[in-house]
């Protein structure tokens, strides 16, 4: 995920960074801008026509399907970055239950290898969980006879051993039954988060919306020229670019962001949330 001064405003017209739409556009504008160049000089040079004329009157349509278009871009834009923002809320709640199971096992553990066991599982469990949204495994060795493996649910078979470890010191009589309940909230949280995060991940939008939209951009802006060239001329060219540019940005963005556990720039930094996470566990146990 960037990290910018929100301040410095005047920086983000003047920088291109490689998660910018513009990089990504490119060939298709410089593809428009000629296709819009061509229909403006054959309407200007060869198709001028009287002031009643039906394709004079085609700016009008758009000015009304602009209005459409712009309520479909903020509805997919709104929608998109609820996906993502619940993404992060759902991270933070990680953040807080690991430091609050975290806390309650110091005060109840004394024992150092039962700490040592809680301080390397639990910020595993947020490393694991960000390398199972990126659909990637990883082979993690916790202890010389614990390995996670690569195959399966690897999050549900980390919580599965940090839930048997609890249940062990319960049956050891390290644990009180009293306790055992206190700890369960946390312990519970870690599979609600990892189900709710592979929810957003698993559910796009769908495709029939994600469709129509790109359509109705593109057969939008082909067919800007027509209109315009007559009072714009071969102005009409980079008018009809820019006005791609903007539309199919905000597409863009809006796929970027709607996928929040990914590896894109405008993600969300889930490894340096993991780290974070392993950092305040260490100094509570």
């Amino acid at each position: 995920m960037l990290s910018y001064n929100t301040k410095d405003w005047f920086a983000f017209i003047i920088r291109f960074h490689k998660a910018d739409t513009f990089r990504t556009l490119f060939p298709v504008m410089l593809g428009i801008g000629i296709y819009a160049a061509l229909v403006g000089w054959l309407e200007v040079e060869y198709f001028q026509v009287g002031e009643k004329s039906y394709i004079r009157n085609v700016d009008k349509l758009h000015g009304i399907l602009g209005f459409v278009i712009s309520l479909l871009l903020v509805f997919r834009t709104n929608s998109a970055y609820d996906r993502w923002w619940e993404g992060r809320k759902l991270w933070g709640s990680l953040v807080n239950n690991s430091r609050n199971l975290a806390l309650k096992l110091s005060a109840m553990l004394h024992d150092e290898n039962d700490r040592a066991f809680f301080r390397k599982t639990i910020p595993a469990y947020a490393t694991v969980l960000d390398v199972h949204l990126k659909d990637d495994k990883l082979s993690l060795q916790l202890f010389d006879d614990v390995i996670l493996p690569e195959s399966g649910h690897q999050p549900n078979h980390l919580a599965a051993l940090m839930f048997a470890r609890l249940n062990s010191l319960y049956q050891q009589k390290v644990l009180t039954g009293d306790q055992l309940i206190i700890l369960n909230a946390e312990m519970q949280s870690f599979s609600e988060i990892c189900g709710a995060c592979e929810r957003i991940k698993n559910t796009p939008i769908p495709y029939s919306y994600s469709a129509f939209i790109k359509k109705f951009i593109f057969f939008y802006v082909m067919t800007l020229p027509f209109g315009y060239a007559f009072s714009l001329g071969y102005f009409v060219a980079p008018i009809v670019v820019f006005i791609f540019y903007v539309l199919a940005s905000l597409e863009l963005i809006a796929e970027e962001i709607e996928d929040p556990f990914g590896v894109d720039e405008n993600d969300l930094p889930t490894a340096r949330i993991a780290e974070n996470i392993r950092k305040h566990v260490a100094e509570v146990l």
